[in-house]
């Protein structure tokens, strides 16, 4: 009996054993488990990293006018050497951008459509105004100006032309100036005469289109011509066509004596200034550093055309009475010659 009761206990005690060792592999198992669980979710920060990058994807801000906004304004568009990548890299650019917007970011750049090619680095704005007026360097506003009715001014620094209209803004837009060994003559002067489409005199082949004379001996003028991104002319002041047209309707012209040998009024008051970095980095291209690298301030400018603010407006006013005396002498005339037509019809 004794016997039995041993046997007994000691099986029992085997299976506790066996129980217990059960149990210890069991909460082996479920401690790795929860410890994988736990490994898995705390990546290494390198990785957290490389995940974030791919999976979340990237929210450009919205752009803000550029004397708001410190930088971020533009961005660089850059364009490789090789022929190939070239062309694939302007084929993107023709399906990201619209010809507006496209014919606004080469602009910006001093260049036109056949041009384009010479750039390595297009400046492009993060949101294009394919009117150019958000991203003018000259400014909005000059009191000196306010009792002069049309204005131009020339920027050679930065290459560019600003029109306005008793002292406000109303268009601005780029230009190719005289190249260094040619320079486009300095300070102010008057428009003259115009001619939709002129041969230039230094040769027979080039054709200016809205040709606007504003220093007759030298045969300095604006027109229209390719825009290569840089001061490239024989003095002259290059446009782009749509810009050639609109102040080819805007400035006026002077108005001669009887037999033309000399001016009775001059045309509208035209002012270039400033001088070009020759061999530096395009103005242009500062604008990815800092939005407001060509910004010509009020102060400047208001220095500048102080001391000739007195001229343009005698000028003004003299042109103003001259036209005015015109009018009225075929005004006048008018009546006399249906008379004389009258007199003619009755015989």
């Amino acid at each position: 009996m004794k016997n039995i009761s041993v046997k007994k206990s000691f099986l029992y005690a085997c299976l506790c054993a066996l129980f217990l060792v059960s149990c210890k592999k069991e909460i082996e198992k479920i401690s790795d488990t929860f410890k994988d669980t736990v490994s898995a979710s705390e990546t290494p920060e390198a990785e957290k990293d490389s995940v974030k990058k791919d999976s979340v994807p990237v929210v450009k801000k919205e752009s803000a006018p550029p004397m708001m906004q410190e930088n971020g304004f533009y961005n660089a568009f850059v364009l490789p050497k090789d022929k190939k990548m070239r062309d694939s890299m302007y084929a993107e650019f023709s399906k990201k951008y619209d010809e507006k917007e496209r014919t606004a970011i080469l602009a910006l750049n001093r260049l036109d459509s056949k041009s384009k090619w010479n750039a390595d680095t297009l400046v492009v704005p993060t949101k294009i105004d394919t009117t150019l007026m958000a991203y003018s360097p000259f400014p909005m506003q000059l009191d000196v100006l306010s009792g002069v009715k049309k204005f131009v001014i020339f920027s050679y620094p930065i290459q560019a032309f600003g029109v306005y209209s008793n002292g406000s803004l109303v268009k601005w837009g780029p230009t190719s100036m005289g190249k260094k060994t040619a320079q486009t003559t300095r300070g102010l002067t008057f428009a003259n005469w115009k001619k939709k489409l002129s041969i230039s005199t230094v040769s027979s082949e080039w054709k200016l289109p809205y040709n606007f004379n504003i220093h007759n001996i030298g045969g300095i003028g604006w027109h229209e011509y390719t825009l290569p991104g840089y001061p490239a002319s024989h003095s002259c002041l290059r446009l782009l066509r749509k810009d050639a047209q609109w102040l080819y309707s805007y400035a006026d012209t002077w108005i001669l004596n009887p037999g033309g040998a000399t001016t009775k009024a001059r045309g509208t008051a035209v002012m270039v200034f400033g001088d070009y970095n020759w061999g530096g980095r395009r103005p242009w291209k500062k604008l990815l550093d800092d939005p407001n690298a060509n910004n010509i301030s009020v102060e400047e400018l208001t220095k500048l055309l102080e001391p000739d603010v007195q001229k343009m407006l005698k000028e003004q006013a003299n042109r103003e009475k001259v036209a005015d005396s015109i009018k009225t002498a075929r005004a006048m005339a008018t009546p006399i010659q249906n008379e004389r037509t009258s007199d003619t019809l009755s015989k």
